[in-house]
């Protein structure tokens, strides 16, 4: 009897070791992970290579999302990564394979090149973020929220056709930190893709 329990509370301790240091690895992983998350976030992450820095960061420095009165700025994460984990993981993965792709052809490593590329760039966020109603620029501007008398009479106007027609914030206010590309913007895009 003696013999069994000890194989027994041998087996009791195996397993709460086994237990323990697989709680202990998940958690460095989790920790890890969080952390990796945070890092890819930062904007020194997001210009880290020249494409970003030398093209589409440079046109966003000095723009209302750079700088402005209230001295609020938005970093390249706030306007193009979701905040929710999910939805933010998914995109991180996109975004990944997508700079990968542009990486690996060199499709985008020089300003000549980049321009050439811009309107097919730009159509890609604006499509996702068409899909997803701009939950990134919901993320800092809450409709409800905003003073329509402290906007202007025909941006009163606009938003309330906006609302009405079921626009998003990407319909409208796609130049508002970069470049407008050559072509067509959202809007239309979207009405050539509807016929």
């Amino acid at each position: 009897m003696f013999k069994i329990f000890q194989k027994l509370k041998q087996k009791w301790i195996l397993f709460a070791l086994l237990t323990l240091g697989g709680l202990f690895v998940a958690g460095i992983l989790m920790v890890g992970g969080a952390a990796a998350l945070a890092w890819t976030n930062t904007e020194a992450f997001c210009i880290g290579c020249h494409e970003m820095k030398n093209n589409v960061y440079a046109e966003y420095k000095g723009t209302i999302h750079d700088q402005n009165r209230t001295g609020v700025r938005a970093i390249c994460s706030d306007c193009h990564v979701p905040r929710e984990p999910v939805a933010m993981i998914k995109r991180k993965i996109q975004a990944s394979l997508e700079l990968y792709g542009h990486f690996i052809s060199k499709s985008i490593d020089t300003p000549e090149k980049f321009e050439a590329k811009r309107h097919e760039l730009a159509t890609h966020v604006w499509t996702r973020m068409q899909e997803t109603d701009s939950i990134e620029c919901r993320n800092c501007h809450n409709e409800s929220k905003m003073s329509k008398e402290l906007q202007t009479p025909k941006a009163q106007v606009r938003h309330a056709k906006g609302k009405a027609d079921n626009l998003t914030c990407i319909d409208c206010h796609f130049g508002i930190a970069h470049q407008e590309p050559n072509g067509p913007g959202p809007r239309e895009l979207a009405l050539l893709k509807a016929k």
